[in-house]
C-alpha cells in the first residue's frame, strides 16, 4: 500500500510567511539572515518530519548563509517548501539542491527590492502620509503604517505562494534533470551576479604616492585669476570638465597604478583571500578582527 503524500497546508504555510516577517531578527556576520529563515522554516519541517534526526538535518542545512531582500525571501521561501515537500516524500531532492536553487535566487532578487520598496513603493506612501499629517490630519501616519504593511504583507504572502506551487512544478520532472539543471544554472547566475558586486562591496586604497610632477601652466586651474562668488566656481567647475586640474602638481599614487593596471584588482585578491580562508575552516568572525587589526594598522602606516 502506498504511503499517503505528506502535503503542507495553508495553514502551515501561513505560518511560515509569518514567521518570515521577522528574518532579520538575529542577523549576523557570519551567515546573515540564516538564523531567520531557519525560524521561519520551523512549521514546515515539523509537519514534513517526524523524527527528531530529521528535523535536526533540516534545520542544520538551512542553518547555511544565506542573505537577501527581507521581501524578495518570501519567493525564495515558496520554492524551498515545495522541494522540501518533495523530499519528505520520497524524491531524490539533495542538500546541494536546495541550497543551490537558495542561493542562486538570493542574489538575482536581491536587487529588486531596494528599488521596489525603499526607493518606491515607502517615498510614495510617506509623502502621502507626510502631507495629510503636515494638514493636521491624524489619517497621515495611520494610512502610511496600515497602506505599508498591507502592501508588504500582500507581496510576501502571494510571492511565497507562488513560488510553492512554481517550486511544485519544478519538482514534477526530477527523473528528466530538470531540477539539476535548475539548480546548476541558479547556481551559476548567483556566484556570477556575486562576483560582479566585489567592486561595490569591497574597497582598498593604497596611500603611498608613487610620483609628484610639476605641471606646466595652462594645465591647471589658476585660481587666483577666477573671479570671486558663484561666477568663479562655475569658471572653475568648466575648466576641470576640460581636463584642467585642481593643483600644479600631479601626485600618483599606488592606488591609481593599479587602477591603471587593471581595475578592482585588490578588493578582488582579498576576497579570493578570504574565500581561501574560509575554505580552509577558519572562522569567518576570525577574518573579520583580522580585517579590522589590517586595516587600522595599515592606515596607521600610511599604508591604507
Amino acid at each position: 500500500m502506498e504511503a499517503e503524500k505528506i502535503q503542507l497546508s495553508k495553514r502551515d504555510r501561513l505560518s511560515v510567511a509569518w514567521r518570515s516577517t521577522f528574518i532579520q531578527g538575529s542577523w549576523n556576520y557570519e551567515r546573515m539572515q540564516n538564523g531567520g529563515w531557519a525560524y521561519s522554516m520551523i512549521p514546515a519541517i515539523k509537519k514534513l518530519y517526524t523524527t527528531k534526526e530529521d528535523r535536526s538535518l533540516a534545520l542544520k542545512r538551512h542553518l547555511e548563509f544565506f542573505n537577501t531582500h527581507p521581501y524578495i525571501a518570501s519567493p525564495i521561501l515558496g520554492v524551498t517548501l515545495a522541494l522540501e515537500e518533495e523530499r519528505a516524500n520520497g524524491a531524490p531532492v539533495d542538500d546541494v539542491a536546495i541550497q543551490g536553487v537558495k542561493v542562486g535566487m538570493m542574489g538575482p532578487l536581491a536587487g529588486v527590492g531596494d528599488p521596489v520598496f525603499w526607493f518606491t513603493v515607502r517615498p510614495m506612501l510617506g509623502a502621502l502620509g507626510a502631507s495629510l499629517a503636515m494638514g493636521g490630519s491624524i489619517l497621515g501616519p495611520i494610512i502610511f503604517f496600515v497602506a505599508w504593511n498591507l502592501i508588504r504583507w500582500g507581496f510576501m504572502w502571494y510571492t511565497q505562494e507562488f513560488g510553492y506551487k512554481a517550486g511544485s512544478k519544478i519538482t514534477d520532472d526530477l527523473s528528466g534533470g530538470l531540477l539539476q539543471d535548475i539548480t546548476k544554472g541558479a547556481s551559476i547566475l548567483g556566484m556570477f551576479v556575486l562576483a560582479s558586486l566585489v567592486q561595490r562591496w569591497v574597497s582598498i586604497n593604497f596611500q603611498p604616492v608613487v610620483s609628484r610632477v610639476q605641471l606646466d601652466e595652462g594645465a591647471y586651474i589658476d585660481w587666483d585669476s577666477l573671479p570671486s562668488g558663484a561666477e568663479g566656481i562655475r569658471q572653475a567647475i568648466e575648466q576641470v570638465n576640460s581636463g584642467l586640474s585642481l593643483s600644479p602638481v600631479k601626485v600618483t599614487t599606488l592606488q591609481d597604478n593599479l587602477d591603471q593596471l587593471i581595475p578592482g584588482l585588490a578588493p578582488l585578491l582579498l576576497t579570493l583571500l578570504c574565500m581561501y580562508l574560509l575554505k580552509k575552516k577558519v572562522s569567518p568572525i576570525i577574518i573579520i578582527l583580522g580585517l579590522f587589526v589590517v586595516g587600522i594598522g595599515g592606515h596607521l602606516i600610511g599604508l591604507l
